[in-house]
């Protein structure tokens, strides 16, 4: 490809809604123009990363056994109506009509679809296992769309769907899948974890994230450095920090505490480590009969998990933070000053595995500027009816499996491989016949990748003050040639085109900038798209028989003779 063949459409500036490096960058690069909220027009050195991105994932999914097809954009409600998602999902579901008055939705997701045709088209257990696949466009009407690509409205995924017989076969499906993703993500060139992930209401326990590690992510990943244990902080277990409960050693007591509602200043006014501190954070479930209200506990410098809470028998069906007047109510005082003692109402009270160890704790009196100190479960108040892992582990926690500590880093969330049992096969009667021909429910897997996400992503992780910096898999050029002089020196065109021809033959993508630019401008603009390797050809350097080659992270361009630069560039390009 030739610079003046192509379209280069760098910006100095970033436009004023850029929030994070990735959107700034895509635009500066001219990798993307905003058309409305969320919705971008993918430019030809955008699409270029993207359509790399999609012939990894191809290749490899194509590999595990996965079948491509392609699943259309709008889809008719009566699907979503069989699953109930009709009505349960959101405004994000963007519904149109069509001349008709018909109802459709234009895809989130594909479960209906795919479900759809496997009922329509497997009918024998022969026919078993299948895992279909698509890229396809998708389309969420997100409420704030932010982050450039990172948080669109619409955006590119590969999302596949296994159909087993049983669950042992569905396993075998997520395994296939699982590894596949992990070539797929190293073959990209980017640093990743695979982590465990909550799997919401539907249950199981095979739900995995893969992250990008990038310090602007906004998921935090918790792991050992010392053994293999990962998972998203929703789902990292908190081992109680004490295993024992010590003798009470204090009488209790109520202390006053003006104007101090939070733990860490409690702690400093009673010159007690805040460890020795109890939060109180008060649930409401809604029932029939009214508001019922609970009462967690965690240490003072822990945090509540709201996933590990929407767990608890009794919290699995919803709950909410309670109303001001509902902690009145139950307490006696507004928030600030709660405790599981001297409450106005009966509350269900669930303590954290560290908290329901502790002794001579310090928590709320339920009334305002009043603390109490010294409090002992089973001496001055009843044990909690239930013990659970409610919170969220900190770095330096003891890791699950024994095996070190727990570290914590951020990432951004790029594909997600999750066990779905027959949540949509019995709710849309998918089911085929078993050796007996007795009809059974087909046992679903999902797998996606953001494709488009990845590009957000992949630039989070790669980047400097110049610009991008591209993994080679994944830039829209892999070697940049930089003639200096193009228009005045025969011997500098002469040159570029014998090593571009060379190259194309070798099979590089090579970019040849025949613009006649400045070299400040050739090389800014290549350093702001990320091109990783570039050979600059000048007279001076000719005349001496050399050139340069420098790699998108090097300080300094390395002088190389223009007979071994074809070599260099395929070992460099090609490594």
């Amino acid at each position: 490809m030739r610079a003046s063949q192509f379209f280069i459409a760098t910006l100095k500036e970033a436009p004023t809604d850029a929030e994070v490096v990735s959107h700034k960058l895509m635009t500066r690069a001219g990798m993307i123009r905003k058309l409305a909220g969320g919705i971008y027009t993918y430019m030809p050195t955008g699409l270029r990363v993207i359509r790399k991105i999609e012939a990894i994932i191809r290749e490899e999914m194509n590999r595990a056994g996965a079948i491509e097809l392609l699943m259309p954009l709008v889809q008719p409600a009566e699907l979503w109506q069989e699953t109930g998602r009709w009505d349960k999902m959101g405004p994000e579901m963007m519904r149109v009509k069509d001349r008709h008055d018909r109802d459709f939705i234009i895809q989130p997701t594909s479960e209906e679809v795919i479900t759809d045709i496997a009922r329509g088209e497997i009918h024998s257990y022969r026919q078993l296992p299948k895992n279909f696949y698509h890229i396809q466009t998708k389309f969420r009407d997100e409420r704030r769309p932010r982050f450039g690509v990172m948080r669109g409205r619409e955006f590119t995924m590969k999302d596949a769907y296994s159909f087993d017989r049983d669950e042992a076969g569905a396993e075998q499906s997520y395994q296939t899948m699982y590894a596949a993703y992990v070539k797929i993500f190293e073959r990209l060139g980017l640093t990743f974890r695979a982590v465990r992930a909550d799997t919401g209401a539907i249950g199981g326990s095979l739900s995995h994230e893969f992250q990008v590690i990038a310090d602007t992510g906004e998921d935090l990943l918790v792991y050992c450095p010392d053994s293999d244990y990962a998972a998203n902080i929703e789902l990292a277990e908190a081992a109680p920090l004490l295993t024992t409960r010590a003798a009470p050693a204090m009488a209790m007591e109520k202390v006053p505490t003006p104007d101090t509602t939070r733990c860490e200043d409690v702690a400093k006014l009673l010159a007690l480590p805040i460890e020795r501190t109890v939060k109180s954070i008060v649930l409401a479930v809604d029932t029939p009969l009214g508001a019922e209200v609970w009462l967690l506990l965690v240490r003072g410098d822990h945090d509540l998990n709201e996933v590990k809470a929407g767990k608890v028998p009794g919290l699995e069906g919803g709950f909410r933070f309670a109303s001001e007047q509902e902690i009145i109510d139950s307490f006696g005082c507004p928030p600030g000053y709660l405790g599981p003692l001297n409450t106005q109402k009966p509350l269900k009270v669930v303590a954290d595995r560290t908290v329901a160890h502790m002794s001579d704790f310090v928590s709320g009196a339920n009334e305002i500027g009043f603390h109490i100190k010294g409090i002992n479960w089973g001496r001055d108040l009843p044990e909690p009816h239930i013990v659970a892992d409610i919170r969220n582990v900190v770095a330096g926690d003891p890791s699950p499996d024994g095996k070190g500590s727990l570290a914590i880093q951020r990432g951004i969330e790029v594909g997600h491989v999750f066990f779905l049992g027959t949540k949509y096969s019995a709710a849309m009667n998918c089911t085929y016949l078993d050796e007996n021909g007795k009809p059974q429910l087909m046992v679903m897997g999902c797998y996606g990748i953001g494709v488009t996400r990845l590009v957000g992503a992949a630039i989070e992780q790669n980047h400097d003050e110049r610009g991008i910096i591209w993994p080679d898999a994944i830039a829209p050029f892999t070697l940049v040639i930089c003639p200096v002089g193009w228009g005045k020196s025969e011997a500098v065109r002469q040159a570029a085109l014998d090593l571009y021809e060379k190259l194309v033959v070798s099979g590089i993508d090579v970019i040849l900038d025949d613009r006649d630019e400045r070299p400040g401008v050739m090389f800014a603009d290549w350093e702001l798209i990320g091109v990783p390797h570039r050979i600059t050809i000048g007279e001076r350097g000719l005349k001496e028989g050399l050139v340069e080659y420098q790699h998108r992270r090097d300080k300094e361009a390395t002088k190389v003779p223009l007979a071994e630069i074809a070599a260099l560039a395929r070992q460099k390009a090609c490594a």
